[in-house]
């Protein structure tokens, strides 16, 4: 029997590059998404067959809505080998304004809760059969704080944190946790991006080093390298240095600006 991957925002970016990399593996798909219908489109592009392939509409950010698609899942096509918590937002904000505190409540849920709801419905059968794969995605942003950026950098440093946590929980289970960190990956979301963006890559090219990682049981890995240097580089820096460096850096667009 083929293995099974089950990954949320597979409409598009990294999800969906992300399911055409497992697919060829010979991966069965479980992909989640809020817009199916975009989905089922590139699956016909693709050419992907529906016997290997099921599509569950779900809002991670609604904790009933994914837990629901992930129970779904094992019914219609059983336990999934790799659970790939893909799903994220990236809105600028402003403390100082009172609309961009639900902002940062919307991506806490989204990228935080919804993570953690998305690997919920797995972990007892992972743990019971001895095996399994959690794959948090991450950010290179989550190493160190950016201005106007704070929800997005804030949820992405708990990503990081959460998945050690259960990481180390789970880890006399059998059930591997990997946390997977993108630099910047060239999508619809970072195109609208106002600053440079260094080391720019593919989603394609993402997803074939991403699945490497979580093949060979990589507990974290930043991609590509060499922003796992420039992060390591930045978490070094003192305070006063850090801010000099961010001074007048172009921020990230905010809701009412997208």
């Amino acid at each position: 029997m083929a293995s099974l991957v089950f990954i949320t925002g597979a409409s598009s970016g990294i999800g969906q590059s992300l399911a055409w990399r497992f697919y060829q593996a010979g991966y069965n798909l479980a992909l989640v998404a809020r817009r199916t219908e975009v989905v089922r489109e590139w699956m016909q592009v693709k050419g992907i067959s529906a016997e290997r392939c099921h599509v569950y509409g779900a809002d991670v950010a609604d904790v009933n809505s994914i837990v629901h698609a992930g129970q779904q899942c094992m019914l219609s096509q059983g336990l999934p080998d790799v659970v790939i918590a893909n799903a994220g937002i990236s809105i600028g904000m402003d403390t100082a304004i009172r609309s961009d505190l639900d902002v940062m409540a919307q991506t806490f849920a989204t990228n935080n809760v919804g993570l953690a709801a998305t690997f919920h419905p797995f972990i007892d059968g992972m743990c019971k059969q001895g095996s399994g794969t959690l794959v948090g995605i991450g950010s290179v942003a989550g190493i160190r704080g950016l201005p106007g950026h704070g929800a997005y950098c804030a949820s992405k440093a708990a990503v990081i944190s959460y998945c050690e946590s259960l990481r180390g929980e789970l880890r006399a289970s059998g059930v591997r946790v990997v946390t997977v960190c993108p630099g910047y990956i060239d999508t619809p979301l970072t195109r609208k991006n106002r600053y440079s963006m260094p080391f720019l890559m593919s989603t394609d090219d993402f997803a074939d080093r991403a699945a490497h990682t979580i093949l060979a049981g990589d507990s974290y890995r930043v991609i590509p390298w060499q922003m796992g240097w420039v992060a390591k580089l930045l978490r070094l820096l003192p305070n006063a240095l850090l801010d000099k460096a961010l001074a007048g850096r172009p921020r990230k667009h905010r809701a009412d600006e997208a």
